[in-house]
Order: structure tokens, then sequence, then C-alpha cells
């Protein structure tokens, strides 16, 4: 059943280092301190700072910790709340914030942050990457290209249009690979020439692109899909179907969903979690059903199988 969210110990972190948290810090501790007799603030300005900051958070057990950042920074957090009673209530301060997009939570800042106070608290999957959580994709192959590509520099400058850029760049010194697939009932899929495998967690990933049409984040399920290398053409046409998910019905494009996946490569092959390269081949993919609370706009459809009830 959906909850209002609790404010009676709200905890705020904004990585500063993001694309707008330093402007928002501010506005946000104002409007929280108007909901809440206890607010405590961290600011933090990326990397070994943020990390720090979040565990500091944690440790006085907030009811609710309110995260600004992009995905990564929120990805962090979630890796910290699972599990626990607290509520994670999240700011999109990125350039892609694709979380908050499968969430329907609006990126304007005002907005975000009445969803806080006025929105509903439901509960979303994790992925899990050798143990390691991830919000919305993990994945191999062309997009850990995309992913060294991105500076932050490019990021700042194009915003959300640096992802098609980036991934322009990459695809011009991308080399195919092999790829082994072995599902959690028994089936094992031997795939060759593969441009990329994307196991997905959530709907959304690469600052609005869609994982699959059916692709949710509470469906206790992974949405995989592995990309064959093939020609010019089979690109042009599969990129023109990433927006909306529908790739998966491209006669190029493998698509499955399981619980749990294991994949193994000839070579150890670098895995994107969220836009950061954090893990290595061989990998075990798992989604950790239920594993975070988190608050949405209240007309949110993003948890589908907690509006019905669904174990």
């Amino acid at each position: 059943m959906h909850t209002q969210p609790r404010t009676d110990r709200v905890t705020v972190v904004v990585n500063t280092a993001s694309r707008t948290g330093a402007r928002a810090l501010p506005l946000v501790e104002s409007a929280l301190r108007r909901a809440s007799e206890q607010v405590l603030v961290h600011p933090a300005h990326g990397g070994d700072e943020l990390v720090g900051a979040l565990r500091s958070a944690m440790a006085g057990e907030p009811d609710l910790l309110v995260v600004g950042g992009g995905d990564g920074t929120i990805g962090c957090a979630a890796g910290l709340v699972a599990h626990t009673t607290t509520t994670l209530g999240v700011l999109p301060l990125g350039t892609a914030n694709d979380f908050a997009r499968t969430l329907e939570i609006p990126t304007a800042l005002t907005d975000a942050v009445d969803t806080l106070l006025d929105g509903k608290v439901v509960d979303v999957d994790l992925g899990r990457v050798d143990g390691r959580a991830y919000l919305n994709v993990a994945s191999l192959g062309l997009s850990v290209a995309v992913t060294r590509q991105l500076t932050p520099r490019l990021k700042r400058r194009l915003g959300r249009f640096a992802y098609p850029v980036a991934t322009l760049a990459a695809y011009r010194g991308h080399r195919p690979f092999a790829a082994r697939l072995e599902l959690d009932d028994g089936t094992v899929l031997e795939l060759e020439d593969l441009m990329q495998v994307a196991v997905g967690n959530g709907r959304h990933y690469g600052g609005g692109l869609t994982v699959s049409p059916g692709a949710s984040i509470d469906d206790h399920l992974l949405d995989v899909y592995a990309v064959e290398q093939g020609r010019l053409r089979d690109h042009v046409s599969i990129a023109r179907l990433l927006r909306t998910g529908h790739l998966v019905e491209h006669d190029r494009v493998h698509h499955l969903t399981t619980r749990r996946l294991r994949l193994v490569t000839d070579e150890p092959v670098e895995v994107n979690l969220d836009g950061e390269v954090a893990a290595t081949t061989p990998a075990t993919f798992e989604v950790d059903r239920n594993a975070l609370h988190v608050v949405v706009p209240a007309h949110s459809r993003a948890a589908r199988m907690d509006d019905t009830g669904s174990p």
C-alpha cells in the first residue's frame, strides 16, 4: 500500500559537482526545513567525498534521505539505502537523469522538491552485478566506449546531446565480441559478432533511451538484449528504435527476460553500470526484488506491480 514519505528526520546529500548541484542546494534546504524540524545537510563535491557523505547520512538512520545528483550519485545512494527502513528521495541534477525519468519524477527542481513532500512511497527493484547495485542498465561493448567518450567537459557543454555525439565517436573504433549467456532456467545462448549486450533493471538509460517496450523497474525481471554487429544499415535501423525500445523486435537483436544471468566472454570485458565502468566479465547479473523504498509523484505509473499488490 502506498504511503506518504515520513519527514520527521530528513537528511540531504547533494553532489555539488553535478550539473546543477551547487545552485540547487539552498533552495532544497529551505523547502525541506519548512516541512521538517530536523533537516541535516551534507554537501559533497563528487568522488570519495560523496561516498563519505552518504555513509555519514545513513549512519543517522533518517526517515528520508534526499539525494541530489546524476544517476551515478543516486545509484551510489541506492546501494546504501537498499533493504533499510530509509526512503530515498531523488533530486535529478545530472545530465541524463534516467532513474528519475523511469519513475516519472519531474526534472524541474521546484517540482521535484514538491514530489518529496506530496508524493507516494513505492518499492522498486535494483539490479546487481556481482553484488554491486545499479539502477538502470548494466552493459558491455559499445556502451563502455561511449562512457569513455562522455567526459565531464562534453556533458557540461552539450547536456543530453553529449550521448549521441559520444556514441558516434565510439562507434568508429568498436570491435565485435562473443559472449555466452547462461540463464537461471538452464538455457545457454552462445552469441558471436556482438556490438553490445545490455541488462536492464529499469526502463530508461542513456539519456532517454528505452530498454524495451515492456520494461519496468518493479517487475522483478532483468530485460536483456544483445545486438549483433551486422551492417551499417542494420545499425541505422536499430538506432531509430532505441528511444521506444522496439529495437528488441529487430532481427539483429536477441531479447529475453530473466532473474539471473551469468555472462562469460573469451577475454575479460569491462561492464558499464549506469555510466560507470565498474565490473568485468565473467559476471553474474541478478535482480534484487523490492530492494528500495523511493518517493515518486502521486500520479506516477512507474510502480505498476506495487499498484496491483503483486509480490
